[in-house]
């Protein structure tokens, strides 16, 4: 979830050191979805990037060609024209032409401190390379560059107030290499400024709403610190936050701090929780989880009474909300709405407003509103238009108009064309915008409903120092300044301004192209500027509600301008404008003050009043209400102790007063009526309705929350009591808190049982864990009781719970795969192969008690894999060639693979071989053991046979008795001496040849050699073992060969003399033992391929 933009940025600069100091502040406000920037950039510049406390975003604010329209007219109070007298002064921050950033802040009201750090930040590399802090403390009319460490150049990043206490200011900033991080703080609204070292870099500094001297500095690493001491001393109170949803600054929250975290610890997986602390102490230990499982990432967001957190398993999404601190509840939309995205609109006046993307939509979303817990919502528009910004962001065309409850303004998109439609009653009815009477010439227009409207844009601006194509202000109720079109349809390019004095009933035509807009005193004063990339000098203004306009020139040399800024209060009538002369000026910065053209405060007389009403009914939302404006004629300052609210009279309760309740929808031929959808029973009992109880029935309305109508309801309205009836248990479902079905042994299990009908007070629920744990539990589902349990043994578990009373029972049934991570897992399988011939592939598993692991086999290319639940496979390899062949292991717990390669061959020769029971002694059956033995089988035969190494693949088969494969290779090259393998020719007879059985003698020689190495080797480990093969040589049998032997075989026999004689030399020391190693090795029949 995501929270809307702020209606109004920059509009003052009390909202301005809000948006500034806290992240969560402007996400509780209502608006469309964005990042929005703190940092004011000039028009025009190469760097033209924003950043939002140390982030960055591309921007271009404003920039568009000047529009071909005609020069605007504007007609003049003669006897007001006489006695404007506007002050206007110019400052130049001189040197810092090479800064393309500002953040600019009034310090408070009543304050003439105005405080501007400009920046040179660069683009390529993220970072602020060169910085000024400019201080004022004239309302802007002259402006003193501090120098925070006279001698050392100091790069100040950022700036934050405290929202309490205005005069506490800390600024973030460090080294030029950035090597030592520091804060300068004050008390004394940039007076002078203390230096605070310290450890870590912020990126983000939050003030405590309430305790002047608290705040907490996040890191980008996710570290988050605690300072009670406006920063002079900091603990580190958690790791591994995510940014932007730290929240803090909200009442019913405190003394606790809101953080998600990704937890690391062993019992835990990686993911992300939703955690509270307190802000004294915020340690592992001392969090609280306040939603049992894994949440989805950048989904918790706290609004008001409400938290919000989302939950994704597979390919579908649940919503939940904790409602002024109580238990997470499921949101409940309708069925079938399947929501792809939701964003919260407004959570204003004990009730939800949100925009739900639905399965089927891509650019659009619906408006739902909910019951005050936010659980239960109803659809009040469907389709309003969305686009898709960078980042991921959403912007949903849905604006709340500040100073009157309930009213909002929505673009609509249906069938690709996009209208513009407004809400008096939070979404009960909707209707387009009438269109004005007359162009801003006085000229009619040809616009006539109902097939032409007026159609506004509803975008934002990225700066927050300008105001986007919609103004409203909390002061000024019913004044809205928009840009749009007249006609059928929003046209994108088309953006003439337009007005509004009672909130939308009728509306003015003032300029035909857009204007950045300015609200002072109250509404008294409307300041607009072109919204232009060429440079300006003169403003517009009106004090009549936009009925005429001035025009006054704010500098000699026209500017670039970037961005307005007024006076923090609402009385205000001082502004600055900031912009440069050129794109490698100076900055420049125009103070605009109205206040000598005013000659006093205003007097009830001066006043008259005004009833707010939608273009049909004046009882809106329950009443009738009044507010005061200033006239026409009456020239004078509202000031600080205006207000605008003036009567509020309660109406009738009336079918106007009702929408329609959760489970129904409005009837499209008949407005008023309300229809329960098809998946919807009215009549259904609710989930916690008791035998012996009583519940109410919706007819499929409900009364408006914050609607102030009085009176009874007519029939229709009225709900129907019934008596709670002994219902069978029906939907029984078992589940695991943290949603793990596979779980390590010793791992704690919570299980929750929910039933969704059926009463549960009388009900009885026995409980199988499946390891011989029974129970019975009463009213399980109501009381919550937890079901925790451990398992200690691997095995898969069945899970059975029967839920049981008069009326019926119903069943659940869930599987638990308990069972230890996979450490290794070791492929087996024959080096060579022959070419189409069977191979089989083993995998073995540690542990080996691990249980349902699944096999993946990935054989030469192929990115298809075969699926076996045994560790084993039977393959051939149809082409000649090294063949890669891996296996993956997993059992739900992780994931471990081996791979070997694999030589096909056409032709080649396969001896078997058996060794003597002795070296079984030294067998622990292992792969790593049967490897190292080959390897040194084929060392040895091939320095004693002078066969190349390579041509030479011995394989230790698994398993007792020892026995082995001998496999040669056909040779790649004939070496230059006549080798014992150039002549052999294979034979597939029974006995074999005399050649054959030759090659077989020359390599029973090195075998019997060999066999004395391996068993010298394991003689030194075991005592008696010398003593045991001399004895165990009498009873084995000697080899030998079936067939006679040829005078080439004769001769090789003869040689096995001088071999045996070399090996006992080197390797026993004794020729005395060589009979006994000669019977360690024998071979039996060979096979050629």
């Amino acid at each position: 979830m995501a929270p809307l933009r702020p209606e109004e940025p920059g509009s003052s600069a009390a909202y301005l050191c809000v948006f500034l100091l806290t992240v969560s502040a402007w996400m509780a406000l209502p608006g469309p979805v964005r990042c929005g920037s703190v940092a004011l950039n000039r028009r025009g510049w190469e760097d033209r990037t924003f950043d939002l406390n140390g982030g960055e975003r591309g921007f271009l604010p404003g920039q568009k060609a000047v529009g071909a329209g005609s020069t605007p007219r504007f007609r003049r109070a003669l006897s007001w024209d006489k006695q404007m007298s506007l002050l206007s002064s110019s400052f130049v921050l001189k040197g810092d032409a090479t800064h393309n950033q500002a953040m600019v802040h009034w310090t408070g009201e009543n304050s003439s401190v105005i405080l501007i750090l400009t920046k040179y930040y660069h683009a390529d590399s993220t970072k602020v390379l060169e910085s000024s802090l400019w201080r004022s403390t004239d309302y802007g009319t002259t402006y003193t560059k501090l120098n925070l460490m006279p001698g050392t150049t100091i790069v100040v990043t950022s700036f934050y107030i405290c929202p309490t206490n205005k005069k506490k200011v800390i600024l973030v900033g460090s080294s030029i290499n950035e090597r030592d991080q520091m804060l300068f703080i004050s008390t004394d609204e940039g007076s002078s400024f203390q230096r605070q070292s310290i450890d870590f870099t912020p990126d983000t500094l939050i003030f405590h709403p309430k305790e002047e001297d608290k705040l907490l500095a996040y890191c980008k690493e996710g570290r988050l610190f605690a300072s009670g001491d406006l920063g002079r001393k900091w603990t580190l109170l958690q790791e591994r936050v995510t940014k932007d949803r730290v929240f803090c600054n909200y009442p019913f929250l405190f003394p606790d701090c809101v953080t998600v975290s990704c937890p690391v610890a062993v019992h835990f997986t990686p993911g992300y929780l939703y955690v509270t602390c307190l802000i004294q102490n915020c340690s592992d230990k001392m969090v609280t989880a306040q939603f049992l499982g894994k949440i989805d990432h950048n989904s918790l967001l706290v609004q008001d009474d409400y938290v919000f957190v989302k939950v994704t398993t597979g390919n579908r999404t649940k919503h939940y909300v904790s409602y002024r601190r109580n238990e997470f509840v499921q949101m409940r939309f309708p069925k079938y709405a399947l929501p792809k995205d939701v964003q919260i609109v407004s959570t204003d006046e004990n009730q939800v407003f949100l925009a739900l993307q639905e399965w089927y939509q891509s650019d659009t979303y619906n408006l739902y509103q909910s019951d005050p817990e936010g659980v239960y919502y109803s659809i009040v528009l469907e389709n309003v238009r969305s686009t898709k910004q960078p980042e991921e962001n959403v912007l949903i065309d849905i604006l709340e108009v500040r100073g009157i409850k309930g009213v909002f303004l929505a673009n609509q998109k249906i069938d690709g064309r996009v209208t513009t439609v407004i809400t008096y009653n939070k979404g009960r009815d909707w209707e387009p915008l009438a269109p004005p009477n007359t162009d801003m010439n006085g000229k009619p227009v040809s616009c006539k409903a109902p097939d032409c409207h007026l159609h506004l844009h509803l975008r934002w601006a990225d700066n927050p120092y300008v105001s986007g194509t919609v103004h409203t202000k909390d002061t000024a109720p019913g004044l809205i300044m928009g840009a749009g079109n007249l006609g059928s349809k929003l046209v994108e390019y088309k953006e003439e301004m337009y007005i509004t004095s009672d909130c939308g009933k009728t509306w003015r035509q003032v300029f035909e192209e857009e204007h950045h807009i300015l609200y002072l005193d109250h509404g008294g004063v409307i300041v607009a500027i072109k919204d232009t990339s060429i440079p300006l000098k003169i403003l517009k203004f009106s004090i009549d509600e936009g009925r005429t306009w001035n025009i006054h020139n704010f500098t000699s040399t026209s500017v670039f301008v970037d961005g307005l800024l007024s006076e923090p209060g609402d009385e205000t009538l001082v502004m600055t404008v900031f912009g440069h002369i050129s794109y490698r000026s100076d900055w420049e910065l125009v103070k605009v003050d109205f206040r000598q053209s005013f000659p006093r405060q205003c007097t009830e007389s001066d006043y008259d009043s005004w009833q707010f009403t939608d273009q049909k009914e004046k009882c809106i939302m329950g009443q009738e209400r009044t507010f005061r404006k200033r006239k026409d004629t009456a020239f004078c300052i509202k000031g600080k102790s205006y207000t605008s609210a003036l009567t509020n009279k309660p109406c009738q309760c009336t079918e106007k007063d009702y929408s329609c309740d959760y489970g129904f929808e409005r009837s499209h031929m008949e407005t008023d009526r309300c229809f329960a959808d098809f998946w919807y029973d009215p009549d259904s009992p609710p989930e916690d309705c008791h035998l012996g109880q009583t519940y109410m029935s919706s007819t499929g309305y409900r009364k408006m929350i914050s609607n102030s109508c009085e009176g009874e309801p007519n029939k229709q309205q009225s709900s129907k009591k019934h008596s709670c009836p002994l219902l069978a248990p029906k939907g029984l479902r078992v589940g695991i808190k943290g949603q793990m079905l596979a779980v390590a042994p010793g791992d704690d299990i919570t299980f929750t049982v929910h039933q969704d009908q059926g009463d549960t007070s009388s009900t009885k629920y026995q409980v199988d864990l499946g390891d011989g744990v029974r129970a019975i539990y009463q009213n399980l589902t109501v009381t919550d009781e937890p079901i925790q349990h451990r398992y200690e043994n691997p095995g898969i578990y069945k899970v059975k719970v029967k839920a049981e009373n008069i009326a019926g029972h119903d069943e659940a049934t869930m599987y638990i795969q308990v069972t230890a991570p996979l450490q290794e897992v070791h492929l087996e399988v024959v080096p060579i192969a022959g070419r189409n011939h069977e191979v089989n592939l083993t995998a073995t598993v540690l542990p080996s008690e691990a249980n349902l692991t699944v096999f993946y086999w990935w054989i030469g290319d192929s990115m298809q894999p075969i699926l076996t639940l045994q560790n084993s496979l039977l393959t051939r390899f149809p082409k000649t060639g090294e063949v890669s062949v891996t296996v993956q292991a997993t059992n739900s717990r992780s994931m471990v693979q081996d791979s070997r390669t694999v030589r096909v061959y056409d032709n080649f020769q396969v001896i078997p071989l058996s060794f003597s029971r002795n070296l079984d002694r030294f067998n622990p059956n292992i792969p790593e053991w049967r490897d190292d033995i080959g390897q040194v089988v084929t060392k040895i035969l091939a320095k004693i046979t002078g066969v190349p190494e390579n041509s030479l693949v011995t394989v230790v088969k698994p398993g007792l008795p020892t026995t082995a494969d001998l496999y040669v290779l056909p040779l790649d090259t004939k070496p230059a001496k006549r080798s014992l393998f150039v002549d052999k020719v294979c034979y597939h007879g029974a006995a074999g040849s005399a050649g054959v059985w030759t090659l077989a003698v020359i390599f029973l020689i090195g075998l019997i050699a060999t066999g004395a190495f391996i068993l010298y080797k394991f003689k030194r480990k075991l005592p008696c073992t010398h003593n045991y093969a001399q004895m165990h040589s009498v009873k084995e049998q000697e080899m030998i060969s079936p067939v006679n032997h040829s005078e080439d075989t004769q001769q090789i026999i003869q040689g096995e003399e001088y071999i045996d004689d070399d090996l006992d030399s080197q390797t026993l020391g004794n020729a005395g033992g060589s009979p006994a190693f000669r019977s360690l090795i024998r071979t039996t029949t060979n096979h050629c391929y």
